[in-house]
This record gives C-alpha cells, sequence and structure tokens, in this order.
C-alpha cells in the first residue's frame, strides 16, 4: 500500500490517494455483495482516514493504477 498525490495540470497538489494489492475479495455496495478480482486498485483517501468511494481496478500494475488515479 502507498500513498500518492494528485496533482492538477499546473502541477499543484490536490488531494491524495492510496494504491494496494488485494487477492479476490467481496465489496459491499449499497448492501449488494460485488465480487473484486485480484489486481492492483486505488481510491482517494488520506492517510489514517477512510477511503472516498469505492476502489478503481483491479490493474495489473502497481504504475498502472497510479497512471490511472493521475488521469482521473
Amino acid at each position: 500500500m502507498s500513498y500518492h498525490s494528485f496533482k492538477d495540470d499546473e502541477g499543484h497538489e490536490s488531494g491524495s490517494f492510496e494504491v494496494f494489492h488485494s487477492d479476490p475479495w467481496v465489496w459491499g455496495v449499497d448492501g449488494e455483495d460485488r465480487e473484486m478480482p485480484a489486481g492492483w486498485y486505488w481510491h482517494a483517501c488520506f492517510p489514517g482516514c477512510l477511503p472516498d468511494g469505492d476502489p478503481s481496478g483491479p490493474f495489473e500494475t502497481e504504475k498502472e493504477a497510479i497512471d490511472d488515479a493521475q488521469n482521473a
């Protein structure tokens, strides 16, 4: 697991996100369980805080997850 900063078009930090790898798991969304395959994921999150939204992924590599978050 690692934390990174979102950056705007001018390179200013505008929040942070967490990148993590996971084995297959179940994610509860609106009272329904959703199976998530193994892979790299990211979600908006400040260190020590709960995530702000659902995870995005899976991605094959950590770099792909980071690149996707930076382009979100």
